[in-house]
């Protein structure tokens, strides 16, 4: 695995099938794609699915790539979104949340109850936010994009990138209030 090519050189050599490059290109680039897409669709095993799909993608259309439109990385953030986004069209339902990771040893029972807790909270909100809400939030927050990054991953503005996420940090705060005055009536 040759870690020192630059990325174009990898879809280069990608789009002469080579299979080195692929699994160099793949173990650079899955981790995030996973990340993001189980944020998206908040079920691992489609986001696994997704990222796959991404790069059989990738390896089909890696000959006819050409620079200076968009990134690399923000074409493939932008394939592994509209994937994302056909299967929610598909389900049409609301994303089930993945099953919480295991906790830390280090931390106690009361911390651990409470750290899951907080995270199933901020998931089942973030699943509940509309589709393009979600999507500004997981790049900005969860895929640390820049501003400028982000924007053109989703194909706007910078100022409707700002505005996304303006609104979907107040709707995540309406939805995280709703949800805590719930638990205090039970």
């Amino acid at each position: 695995m040759d870690n020192r090519k630059t990325d174009e050189e990898l879809l280069v050599q990608i789009g002469q099938h080579d299979d080195a490059a692929i699994r160099t290109m793949v173990s650079r680039k899955l981790p995030r794609l996973l990340a993001m897409a189980v944020r998206m669709l908040g079920d691992r095993h489609e986001a696994e699915d997704v990222t796959q799909e991404a790069f059989v993608r990738l390896w089909r259309q890696a000959g006819k790539w050409q620079s200076g439109r968009a990134t690399f990385d923000t074409w493939l953030h932008r394939v592994t979104l509209n994937l994302c986004y056909d299967r929610l069209r598909r389900h049409r339902e609301q994303p089930v949340a993945e099953a919480p990771e295991r906790a830390d040893p280090a931390l106690g029972p009361e911390e651990t109850l409470s750290t899951q807790d907080e995270s199933d909270r901020i998931r089942k909100a973030l699943a509940s936010l509309p589709d393009r809400q979600r999507e500004a939030i997981v790049l900005q927050y969860y895929q640390e994009f820049t501003n400028i990054e982000a924007a053109e991953i989703m194909d706007i503005s910078i100022e409707a990138l700002e505005s996304l996420l303006a609104r979907a940090r107040r709707n995540l705060r309406t939805i995280l209030q709703e949800a805590d005055e719930q638990e205090k009536t039970r």
